[in-house]
């Protein structure tokens, strides 16, 4: 056990890298680059397991003792839903590896800086390692038992077919297979696609959209499957995004799929919750797969404002409202609480400090649609 005295100060290092976001930055690009299935996963996945992680080993740390079996529950839960997101459990220990390595090697930098000594950080290291070795442990242990329970479910058939379906990834499904899974004949089906992650709303969302038939699982870290019906929004939690198709024949489905996960990203950017049908999100989706020509757009139209001055975010903002109502000052102005002419006075400063020129200038004019998606899609990048 490492001696008293040490804690305090290496306590103090730990605790800051635990509230540090670049150190938390470098260790999921530490995971990522060296595990390229954990990179397949959204980022945002990535962080929120290691930000737990880091929280659980500072507090096992802190008590200087042997750390418990709690200390290790969200290791095992990590293990648990990279298991039903059908990452690999090599592929998942190389990043947890490498995220702990890189944690291990800024520990000891920051240490020395701190002016503990070396042999200090030695005992510090042991009792880190021996920590380490007991995570890795429960990550496996909590990978195995989800894999046990997923195996009764014919998790891993679905995902091989589903990839292959969906991807084009592996070898031909079988049609005694696809009929075995209720995919069978010539009929069409729905592409769905979720964005939960975590291992209860991935079940509430399976419960959900099991309930009208079709194969779930999870595809490169998203939640998706093929479905005879469409979903029905009061089977599923309200606050879960699922985007869905309309019905297409089994060598469709591939095509379908790459839409709705551009869709399901284009409704996560925007906030969208719930269920909707990738048809009543065509815009967004067309518009999120030009990234490149949106950044030219808002710097065209808006390079003049600056987004770190909260007066042109307003401004931007009740254009945005002004364009998403329908042109209409009053409609707008009820939008945001705020009087017609409080939205006329801002558009005119934004057409004095920018290159939006039309948006609202004369009463009662309407801009074409395809110069009123120009000025939306600017004014959405520009604000994102």
């Amino acid at each position: 056990m490492v001696v008293r005295e040490r804690g305090d100060a290496f306590v103090t290092v730990l605790r800051a890298m635990a509230s540090d976001v670049g150190i938390l930055d470098e260790l999921v690009e530490a995971a990522r680059a060296h595990s390229p299935v954990v990179a397949r996963l959204p980022i945002a996945e990535n962080r929120r397991h290691i930000a737990v992680l880091l929280a659980a080993g500072l507090a096992s740390f802190e008590r200087l003792d042997d750390p418990s079996e709690g200390d290790f529950s969200e290791a095992a839960r990590l293990g648990a839903e990279r298991a039903a997101q059908g990452v690999p459990i090599g592929g998942l220990l190389r990043g947890v590896q490498a995220g702990l390595t890189r944690a291990l090697e800024i520990a000891i930098d920051r240490g020395r800086v701190a002016g503990i000594a070396d042999d200090v950080l030695v005992e510090v290291l042991l009792d880190l390692n021996r920590y380490t070795g007991a995570l890795e442990r429960h990550v496996v242990s909590g990978y195995l038992a989800a894999e046990r329970e997923l195996a009764r479910g014919n998790w891993e058939t679905r995902t091989r077919v589903l990839r292959r379906l969906l991807l084009g990834d592996g070898p031909e499904a079988l049609p005694q297979e696809l009929a075995r899974l209720g995919l069978g004949g010539p009929g069409c089906y729905h592409c769905v696609v979720s964005d939960a992650t975590g291992a209860a709303d991935l079940r509430s969302v399976e419960r959900g959209l099991a309930a009208h038939g079709g194969i779930f699982a999870m595809v490169d870290g998203v939640f998706s499957g093929l479905s005879p019906r469409p979903p029905a929004p009061d089977t599923l939690d309200p606050g879960a995004l699922v985007v869905s198709s309309p019905p297409v024949p089994l060598d469709q489905a591939q095509q379908m799929y790459g839409l709705c996960v551009l869709a399901l990203g284009a409704a996560g950017r925007s906030g969208r919750r719930g269920l909707h049908s990738v048809v009543d999100l065509a815009g967004e989706t067309a518009l999120a797969a030009q990234p490149l020509l949106a950044r030219l757009l808002g710097t065209a139209l808006l390079g003049e404002l600056d987004p770190a001055d909260d007066f042109h975010r307003e401004l931007a903002f009740t254009a945005l409202a002004y364009l998403d109502h329908g042109q209409r000052l009053d409609h707008a102005a009820a939008a945001l609480h705020v009087h017609p002419n409080t939205v006329r006075y801002r558009l005119r400063r934004l057409r004095e400090i920018s290159a939006l020129s039309a948006v609202g200038a004369e009463p009662g004019e309407r801009l074409s649609v395809l110069e009123s998606v120009r000025l939306w899609w600017a004014l959405r990048e520009w604000l994102g």
